[in-house]
């Protein structure tokens, strides 16, 4: 977790003419979003797609999976912030899209600024991320849904 947007960072200076987008959580953009001061300072265009379920996603997925839906300690809808109001604090784009229909338009806005760009796409609470091997499993044994 908080490892996709600053390994976006070091990607897009090593390719500074290719389109970088980090696909994260909003648990884990929270981790390293101090680095979008970088991507602001240093003009670069990366671009973050959140996937913004309310909670730390993968870790409200092994509870629900493997732990019989004790949730505990995973819930940040109450405490996350604005994303867009947060993006364009630091000086990037902030965009957001609450419906599937506006998803090909914010893309296409993100794509189209050469500014870093937070996109929040508000996705169901319970929306599961796959492949995923669980503890202790072998790559072989990962769940596909």
């Amino acid at each position: 977790m908080g490892y996709g947007f600053p390994a976006a960072i070091g990607a897009q200076i090593a390719f500074p003419d290719r389109i970088v987008i980090d696909i994260a959580g909003d648990g884990s953009i929270q981790m390293n979003i101090q680095e979008l001061a970088t991507a602001v300072q240093y003009r670069l265009p990366v671009k973050v797609a959140i996937l913004n379920n309310g909670y730390l996603g993968m870790v409200r997925q092994w509870q629900e999976l493997f732990f019989e839906k004790r949730y505990a300690q995973t819930e940040l809808s109450e405490v996350s912030p604005d994303f867009v109001k947060l993006a364009e604090a630091y000086g990037a784009m902030g965009l957001r899209a609450e419906r599937p229909h506006e998803v090909v338009p914010v893309i296409k806005e993100a794509l189209r600024t050469p500014l870093p760009v937070l996109m929040d796409f508000r996705v169901a609470p319970e929306e599961g991320v796959y492949p995923m091997v669980p503890s202790g499993g072998a790559i072989n044994e990962m769940l596909l849904l």
